[in-house]
């Protein structure tokens, strides 16, 4: 047998290489060896850019565990509505492919105020939405409504709506860090300018979107102290999607169907918010509801 002399050792010709050689002259080159290592890189498919990390959407069921919030007319709680109405939100905005999703809550248990907005900054939410309806002793009104933070409340029935909403950590034992009237307004005062403006233009976006479905409380864009809301550096809103006082309201928030229909038109506007302000997200997914 023939052998080729390398620089390490002799390794036997190909006999095919031979008959080359005799065929078409000594140029035909002979055969080297290729690390193992180099023919596994070579046959190593070229690495794919990481994709993307899609922005996180916080959603807030209200209430939950010890807390019911608002008892209906026909004793619907509000806790329930407000996790299955978050629970279709959620898959929805999760089926167009441009969001991750969480909830505060997923189940029947109590997370005080401080604790909601926490969880939504370590997580890094883009967004912030906290899911309500409300009661009042007049069962005559009706309607969705939009809140943003404020120093103070735009009107008597805001004002009173969020010492509601805050009261809620009663069932907590009282706010963890004993915050006062005054603190809670100095911390309001310190909300940074570009958030404020991110809430607002949800807010706006949420009240025309559900206007578009459901009936809306008069001047339905509303502002107050709301202690879930104070997060200085997330755009956060809180709907009252009706009120469990209205026989109306609460009938119809029990219904699937109802809940569906408000969850599509805040997936609207959450699509509208984010298409304005991260426009590549248009092309992010599917567009559909």
């Amino acid at each position: 047998m023939l052998f080729v002399k390398n620089r390490t050792t002799s390794l036997p010709e190909d006999p095919a290489l031979i008959s080359r050689r005799m065929l078409f002259g000594a140029g035909v080159a002979a055969r080297f060896v290729v690390p193992a290592g180099a023919q596994a890189a070579a046959a190593r498919p070229p690495a794919r850019p990481a994709a993307p990390v899609l922005p996180l959407v916080m959603l807030d069921p209200g209430h939950g565990g010890k807390d019911p919030g608002a008892i209906g007319v026909s004793g619907t709680y509000e806790k329930h509505v407000a996790l299955a109405t978050a629970q279709e939100l959620q898959r929805q905005l999760l089926r167009s492919g441009r969001y991750r999703v969480e909830l505060t809550r997923t189940r029947d248990v109590f997370i005080p105020l401080e604790q909601r907005v926490a969880i939504a900054q370590a997580r890094g939410a883009a967004l912030f939405v906290s899911m309500h309806a409300d009661a009042l002793v007049d069962h005559s009104v009706r309607g969705a409504s939009v809140y943003t933070l404020g120093d103070a409340a735009s009107d008597a029935q805001t004002a009173a709506l969020a010492q509601r909403e805050n009261a809620a950590d009663r069932f907590g034992g009282g706010a963890p860090h004993g915050a006062t009237p005054e603190v809670t307004r100095i911390l309001g005062s310190l909300v940074r300018q570009e958030t404020r403006q991110g809430s607002a233009r949800m807010a706006h976006g949420f009240v025309g979107e559900l206007g578009r479905d459901v009936p809306l409380l008069p001047n339905p864009a509303r502002h107050a102290r709301f202690a879930v809301l104070k997060a200085a550096d997330i755009p956060s809103v809180l709907v009252e999607m009706g009120f469990m006082s209205n026989r109306t309201d609460e009938a119809a928030l029990r219904q699937a169907p109802h809940r569906q229909l408000v969850a599509t038109a805040m997936k609207r506007a959450v699509d509208a918010w984010f298409a304005q302000t991260v426009p590549g997200l248009r092309t992010a997914g599917p567009a559909t509801g």
